[in-house]
C-alpha cells in the first residue's frame, strides 16, 4: 500500500509537470500570435500582386532578382507643410492642390526617362538610369528636379503671397542595387548606399531648395550654375560636400528663371548621350555585320568618328557640327547589316529610326542622312561638312598603314568577286591615288605628303609588266 510521503511526492511530481507543460503551451501560443500576424502581414503584401505576378516570379531565378546599377541618380523629395495644415481655413483645397502637384511629379519624371521608386508618406524616391542605363541620367535627375520645385513654387492658392507646399530634394549619383518587385509601376526596389546618401542630402535641404552631392556636381557642372553649400556628416565618410542648384548656366538657358535648355545645352547633352548610342550601334554591328568584312568593320567606323573629330576642330566648325559628324560618322556603314552594295542608303534609314528615338529633331536628323550618303563613292561634297567627311572615310589613303589596309579591302571584294588578281587591285589603288585629292585643309595638312609616298609603295608591289 502507497505510504502517505509516497503520495505526496507522486502528487508533487505531476503537478510539476503539469505546470511545465503549461509553461510550454503558453510558449507554443505566443509564438501562434507572432506567426499569425506576420502571416497576416505577408498576405497584405501578397494582396498587392496579381495571381500572374506571383507565379512569375516563383519561378524566376533568384540570382536574376537583384540588379546591380552602375551609376544612377537618386532623387531624395520631402513635401513640407503638414505641420501648419490642421486648422488652416483652405485645409481642403490644400490637400487637392498637393494631389494635383504629385500627378504633376510623375509626369515631369516620365518626361525625363525617371523612375518613381516608391513613396512613403510626404516623402519621394525618384531614380534616373534605372528605365535606360545612360550616361546622362544626372543632367535628366537635375532638370526633373528643377521643374518639380517650379511647378510647386506655382502651387498658390486663395491668392497666398507664397505656396504654402514647399519641397526639399537631395541628389546623389552612384551605384545601387535593384531588386525585382514584379509590378509595373514599380519594377525596383533600391538599395545600397547611394539611396542613404541622397537621403541625407535631402533632409540637410532648405525648404525650395535642390541639394546634390560632390559626385552628381562633377557630372552636371558644365550645365547648371551650382554653389558651394556645406558638408554633411556621414558614417565612416567623414563629411560629404553639399552642393545647392541655381538653375541652368544661362548661356545654355532660354529664359531668365534658368530653367528652359537652349540648343547649346541640347548640342552639349547630345553630346554626352553620343557615347551611349555608340555603344549600342557598336554592339548592333559586332553580332549582325557579316564576318568576311575585313575592311567595313567596326574598326573602320571607330576610325570614321575619330577623324571627323579631329578634322572638324581643326577647320574651325561649332560644337553642334561636330556632333552630326560623329553621328554620320558612326552611322555611315551600318547599313552593311542589311545590304553591301546600297549600305548608305540603308545606313542612313537606321540612324533616322534610332535617332528619332532619341528625340533629336528633325533638321538634325536630315543633316546626318545627307552626310552619309555622302560618301557614296565616288565622293562628291557640296560643304564643308560633307567634305569632312568624306577625307575621314578615305583617310587610310595617306597613312602608314595603307597597304595592310588596303589589302582587307582587297580580300573583302575578292570574296565578293568584285575584283580580279591582287596586281590589278594595286593597278586600280595606284590610279586612284594618283587622281585624289583631300578636300579640307587639314587633311591635305595631315596625309598629302604620305599619300605621295603611297604610289612609290604600290610602284614597288607591282610586277615589271604592269607597272605603268
Amino acid at each position: 500500500m502507497e505510504s502517505i510521503e509516497d503520495y505526496i511526492l507522486r502528487i508533487t511530481k505531476l503537478a510539476n509537470r503539469n505546470k511545465e507543460l503549461n509553461d510550454q503551451l503558453q510558449g507554443l501560443v505566443g509564438r501562434y500570435e507572432i506567426i499569425q500576424k506576420q502571416n497576416e502581414k505577408y498576405l497584405n503584401l501578397l494582396s498587392e500582386y496579381s495571381y500572374e505576378e506571383i507565379e512569375e516570379r516563383l519561378k524566376m531565378p533568384s540570382k536574376k532578382r537583384v540588379k546591380r546599377f552602375k551609376m544612377v541618380s537618386v532623387l531624395y523629395a520631402t513635401v513640407k507643410g503638414f505641420d501648419r495644415i490642421n486648422g488652416h481655413a483652405h485645409s481642403q483645397e490644400l490637400i487637392d492642390a498637393l494631389d494635383e502637384l504629385y500627378l504633376t511629379f510623375d509626369d515631369i519624371a516620365k518626361k525625363y526617362g525617371v523612375l518613381k521608386v516608391k513613396t512613403i508618406g510626404d516623402t519621394f524616391l525618384f531614380a534616373g538610369g534605372i528605365l535606360e542605363e545612360n550616361r546622362t541620367n544626372p543632367i535628366d535627375v537635375v532638370n526633373a528636379a528643377m521643374e518639380m520645385q517650379m511647378a510647386a513654387k506655382k502651387c498658390i492658392i486663395n491668392g497666398d503671397k507664397e505656396p504654402f507646399w514647399k519641397i526639399s530634394i537631395g541628389i546623389h549619383t552612384g551605384p545601387v542595387l535593384g531588386e525585382l518587385t514584379g509590378k509595373k509601376s514599380s519594377p525596383y526596389t533600391l538599395t545600397g548606399e547611394s539611396v542613404n546618401i541622397a537621403s541625407r542630402m535631402g533632409m540637410a535641404c532648405k525648404e525650395g531648395d535642390i541639394n546634390i552631392s560632390v559626385m552628381t556636381y562633377e557630372l552636371i557642372k558644365e550645365f547648371f550654375e551650382v554653389q558651394e553649400n556645406g558638408k554633411m556628416p556621414a558614417k565612416y565618410k567623414g563629411f560629404l560636400d553639399m552642393f545647392k542648384v541655381n538653375g541652368i548656366l544661362p548661356k545654355l538657358s532660354e529664359d531668365k528663371g534658368q530653367i528652359i535648355p537652349n540648343r547649346n545645352f541640347k548640342t552639349k547633352y547630345s553630346l554626352i548621350q553620343f557615347m551611349d548610342i555608340q555603344e549600342d550601334l557598336l554592339d548592333i554591328l559586332e553580332h549582325k555585320l557579316p564576318e568576311n568584312l575585313y575592311y567595313h568593320n567596326i574598326k573602320h567606323t571607330i576610325d570614321v568618328v575619330t577623324e571627323v573629330e579631329l578634322i572638324g576642330w581643326a577647320e574651325g566648325l561649332e560644337e553642334e557640327e561636330i556632333l552630326l559628324l560623329k553621328l554620320a560618322g558612326l552611322f555611315h556603314d551600318s547599313g552593311h547589316t542589311i545590304d553591301y552594295h546600297e549600305h548608305e542608303m540603308h545606313g542612313a534609314r537606321i540612324a533616322r529610326d534610332i535617332l528619332t528615338n532619341y528625340n533629336y529633331p528633325k533638321d538634325q536628323i536630315d543633316t546626318v542622312c545627307r552626310l552619309i550618303m555622302s560618301t557614296k563613292f565616288p565622293p562628291q561634297p557640296k560643304d564643308i561638312l560633307e567634305q569632312v567627311i568624306c577625307d575621314s572615310d578615305l583617310d587610310y589613303l595617306g597613312r602608314s598603314d595603307f597597304i595592310p589596309v588596303s589589302n582587307t579591302l582587297y580580300q573583302e571584294l575578292k570574296e565578293r568577286n568584285s575584283i580580279g588578281t591582287i596586281d590589278e587591285w594595286n593597278q586600280m589603288q595606284l590610279d586612284f591615288i594618283r587622281k585624289h585629292q583631300y578636300y579640307t585643309e587639314t587633311a591635305r595638312n595631315l596625309r598629302e605628303v604620305n599619300k605621295q609616298s603611297q604610289i612609290e609603295r604600290l610602284e614597288g608591289l607591282l610586277q615589271p609588266s604592269e607597272k605603268t
